[in-house]
């Protein structure tokens, strides 16, 4: 059966982010600089309809996160469906880039390493390796950022299709503008990529900062 977050990829477009959907931020359980109770409120006050949060090699977000959202729910205000989500490094290609991993069962043994605060190394480190995990846990695997890499993106989201993941972040702020803003012909080139492999594309602001519509 297609994964149910599957169908909630199909309908990204240049819009979706970051006003109804953010599967790429980050929290102060890995390199972010917001708490997850507050990233949650923002969440909340954006009004966003999904939202999955990525910190490096870590879960710790999701828990206070889901259970804000639990507690606002039971009072009747509208949340955002929580994704599980990670982001991983691995080797693809001889280059060092990053996975999102998206709707994964968080008890799953396979990605326990990868949650571990820390990159991992050895055979464990390979894209073929994360993409198994991923899949053994229930998730979607997608290639992050794919055009912030020394490698040109056509080439690795070639190789990412080549190795079974469901595909890649197509809309990103390359430019790292203020507020979250889509690179346009980089952009529109990865989703056309996406579009002619059959791959699923994602949107997210990779939020560091204070500002969950910001970089």
């Amino acid at each position: 059966m297609p994964h149910p977050l599957a169908a909630v990829l199909a309908q990204v477009t240049a819009e979706s982010c970051p006003q109804r959907f953010n599967f790429h931020c980050h929290s102060t359980c890995s390199d972010g600089s917001l708490r997850p109770e507050r990233l949650a409120r923002q969440a909340l006050d954006r009004g966003l309809e999904h939202l999955a949060v990525t910190d490096h090699h870590s879960l710790g977000a999701h828990g206070p996160i889901q259970a804000l959202f639990d507690q606002e729910r039971q009072q009747g205000r509208p949340v955002p469906v929580l994704w599980t989500g990670v982001e991983i490094s691995c080797l693809l290609e001889g280059c060092l880039v990053h996975v999102l991993a998206l709707g994964f069962d968080p008890g799953h043994g396979a990605l326990q390493p990868y949650l571990q605060g820390h990159s991992v190394a050895g055979k464990a480190l390979r894209a073929e390796a994360v993409r198994a995990a991923i899949a053994s846990a229930g998730g979607l695997a997608l290639l992050a950022h794919p055009a912030r890499y020394r490698l040109p993106h056509q080439r690795l989201i070639k190789a990412v299709a080549a190795l079974g993941f469901d595909g890649a972040e197509a809309w990103y702020d390359y430019g790292m503008a203020g507020a979250w803003n889509p690179t346009p012909v980089v952009c529109a080139a990865i989703d056309q990529q996406l579009a002619d492999l059959g791959l699923l594309r994602s949107c997210g602001t990779d939020t560091h900062g204070l500002a969950l519509d910001g970089r």
